[in-house]
């Protein structure tokens, strides 16, 4: 890698080969987490150690929880159940983790000791209201800066109350953290959603032995310090990091490539059914379950893809995947219109008008809205220089897009990526892209 944290990915051919991605972000925090709060031994295998994954570790182990990493990419877990976390004696750092920060916030809630949560400089912008309000209606006691809504954030425990929640939004890390709190409560907790978010808390938890019921938007856990126990998981590889490389296969031309053991939960796969609906080539083969995760192996050829409108029901399963999706868009015929994505806004960085700035630098016109973005197809990248704005997603972004440019486009602060997908370069070279 340059000086300065600075890597240029230069134009290719073709990009051939077989790989595999990291371990799943969401998938892997739960892991530390439940094993954590169970009895008895948890393995991890898979596990991804980028860093907002090593943080959840590390804010568990100043909570009293013993925590190897044997290798990088599998952890022992010494659980002590869900009354043995212990008052941290110094305060816990979530780094750049917001899964971290709001789902702690939730299960910290229902404890009899002090905590303080914080993180980076990102972190602290980020909006905590969306957990407080609900967990405050629940009979948690916390503060923070601008009355609660921002980090850092103060928790003194506190009796938690059953409660309904109807979330205004559809946010795994909002529904995670009053069903981590509701463990605490002597009766049930529910939370309701717009639309169905992510269900990986729900899957783990039921794997460790808990139980829950969910009827359609609606999940109920009943509280009472549920009995788990350590198990051994088998962390799938993170369909959000493979939406790079499918992007990639599907724009680079005479590509094929197979990416294995992807996750392939049907709550985050919405990166799949809009890449068929804009033409791509992609065969799902080997489907099979790890626990209670779908997984599955991906071969992507190149395609001639098409516009198409992104939006409603499927925006909360591709979250994370629409800037790479706006890659896919500048090379389809056509226009590509993202709408009822809001949530991007308040993201690692706000997405929409992040992605809008740095593509203008490389000649390629969009037209951010408030909730989304219209971009027109078979728009060229000139060579030039973007920034991440320490956001991992936004510089693998560009390296796809430095693959089918001019000219090699250079990716300033481009040590981003490695908070999910830490050996990213090797296997994009593996696969034949050309980066320095």
């Amino acid at each position: 890698m340059g000086q300065n944290n600075k890597i240029a990915f230069h134009p290719i051919s073709t990009l051939t080969g077989e790989c595999e991605v990291p371990g799943d972000k969401s998938i892997s925090h739960r892991a530390v987490i439940f094993g954590s709060i169970s009895k008895g031994i948890t393995e991890i295998n898979n596990f991804l150690p980028g860093l907002d994954c090593i943080s959840t570790i590390s804010c568990f182990q100043k909570l009293g929880v013993e925590i190897k990493q044997k290798t990088s990419s599998t952890v022992i877990v010494k659980g002590v159940g869900l009354h043995g976390l212990l008052e941290p004696y110094d305060v816990l750092d979530v780094g750049n983790s917001g899964t971290t920060i709001r789902l702690l916030t939730g299960l910290l809630s229902g404890t009899k000791f002090y905590s303080v949560l914080t993180g980076d400089s990102s972190i602290r912008k980020r909006p905590m209201k969306r957990v407080k309000e609900p967990l405050q209606q629940m009979g948690a006691n916390l503060m923070g800066r601008d009355q609660g809504n921002l980090a850092p954030i103060t928790i003194i425990g506190a009796p938690l109350q059953p409660m309904h929640y109807h979330s205004p939004v559809a946010s795994a890390q909002v529904k995670s953290s009053i069903l981590l709190a509701g463990l605490w409560v002597d009766g049930q907790t529910v939370v309701t959603e717009p639309t169905k978010s992510r269900d990986h808390t729900e899957r783990m938890y039921t794997s460790f032995g808990g139980s829950l019921h969910v009827d359609g938007n609606t999940v109920t856990i009943l509280g009472g310090s549920p009995k788990l126990e350590g198990q051994k998981v088998n962390v799938p590889g993170d369909i959000s990091s493979a939406a790079f490389l499918m992007v990639a296969a599907s724009i680079i031309p005479n590509s094929e490539i197979c990416i294995r053991n992807v996750g392939m939960n049907p709550t985050r796969s919405g990166i799949v059914d809009a890449l068929l609906a804009m033409n791509a080539d992609i065969e799902i083969i080997n489907e099979r379950k790890y626990g209670e995760e779908l997984v599955a192996d991906f071969i992507v050829r190149s395609s001639n893809l098409i516009g198409t409108e992104i939006s409603g029901d499927i925006i909360p399963r591709l979250i994370d995947e629409i800037p790479v999706l706006l890659i896919a868009a500048t090379q389809a015929k056509g226009k590509t219109v993202i709408r009822d994505a809001k949530e991007l806004r308040v993201k690692e960085t706000d997405r929409i008008q992040v992605m809008h700035d740095e593509l203008l630098k490389l000649g390629v016109i969009t037209i951010p809205r408030e909730d989304g973005m219209e971009i027109d197809g078979e728009q060229e990248f000139t060579s030039g220089t973007i920034y991440t704005h320490h956001d991992h997603r936004i510089g693998m972004c560009f390296a796809i897009a430095g693959c089918v440019a001019k000219g090699p486009i250079f990716i300033e602060d481009y040590d981003a990526v490695k908070v999910s997908f830490p050996n990213f370069t090797e296997v994009m070279n593996s696969l034949g892209a050309i980066c320095e």
